[in-house]
């Protein structure tokens, strides 16, 4: 009779896949072990959950997510044209890369608004803002925001989405159908103090995808957590109607806007279609997620 431990390792086998031939000897014991204590964490009556996601092998060639390993060459990697921020399979659908066209989307009409609010060549009424962030911003970026999520991209479909949203909700600001500004009529002092607190929410979340972005790229991380401060400054700038305050987030904006443009590049270019090449800096601790 088979004791229980050799029991154990037949049900373990079955859970875990073979590793190929390729594979050497170290790596299956590799796997073999932090698989089964992967999967010891896990109750009877529930499926296993991703837990942790490491490196093994002898050159670190191998990447483990949950009881599942990959060869690091196979996998994407973090990276702010395709809107990923961490190490994951390739989507089992095949689609073309949606990140490059959010990323340009958000960077127009980013751009758009905060050479308003810069105060650019004198500029003094924001209304020419509402067409991009209705459709391009809005719109565009909503579309491509839902295309990442097919392609099995959380983060990218979560970022993309949420600001397509607030380029519409922005727009309405300036809509006299939607009556915002009209309500607020005699009331301008308070209808600054809502906008401040409808900025400094979205400064919360984009400080939220900016910790999610730190184990990725450089200029990934960079774009935002300089928006992250971009919503800071306008939302303080409205608070306290400081018109200098609120120059200096337009100023950031445009920065981030490049920023943006860098990424949706990077994203689209390659050594096939063109001679400069847009490459991207690992931040440290990229490979090794122990």
């Amino acid at each position: 009779m088979e004791d229980a431990s050799s029991l154990e390792d037949s049900s373990l086998s079955d859970k875990i896949e073979e590793p190929p031939k390729t594979y050497t000897d170290t790596d299956r014991e590799d796997i073999s072990y932090h698989s089964s204590h992967y999967l010891r964490q896990s109750t009877s009556n529930s499926p296993p959950t991703i837990e942790r996601v490491y490196t093994v092998g002898d050159n670190q060639e191998f990447i483990v997510i949950g009881n599942q390993k990959f060869l690091k060459q196979e996998l994407i990697h973090a990276f702010g044209g395709t809107l990923n921020p961490s190490w994951q399979p390739p989507p089992a659908h095949r689609f073309g890369n949606p990140a490059p066209l959010g990323l340009c989307a958000f960077a127009l009409t980013t751009f758009v608004l905060c050479a308003y609010n810069a105060k650019a060549q004198g500029i003094h009424i924001p209304n020419v803002v509402v067409g991009p962030a209705m459709f391009y911003g809005g719109i565009v970026q909503v579309i491509a925001g839902i295309w990442e999520i097919a392609v099995e991209n959380t983060f990218g479909g979560t970022a993309l989405c949420s600001y397509g949203g607030f380029w519409m909700s922005f727009a309405s600001l300036y809509i006299p159908w939607f009556g915002i500004q009209a309500a607020y009529e005699g009331h301008e002092k308070e209808l600054g103090n809502a906008i401040g607190f409808y900025l400094l929410g979205w400064c919360i979340f984009t400080y939220g995808l900016a910790l999610c972005t730190m184990k990725s790229t450089v200029m990934f991380f960079t774009l935002f957590f300089l928006l992250g401060h971009t919503f800071l400054l306008l939302s303080i700038g409205s608070f306290t109607g400081k018109e200098k305050v609120t120059q200096a987030g337009g100023i950031l904006g445009i920065i981030v806007a490049f920023v943006a443009w860098y990424n949706a590049f990077a994203g689209l270019t390659d050594k096939h279609n063109s001679y400069v090449v847009l490459g991207s800096i690992p931040l440290p601790s990229n490979d090794a997620h122990v």
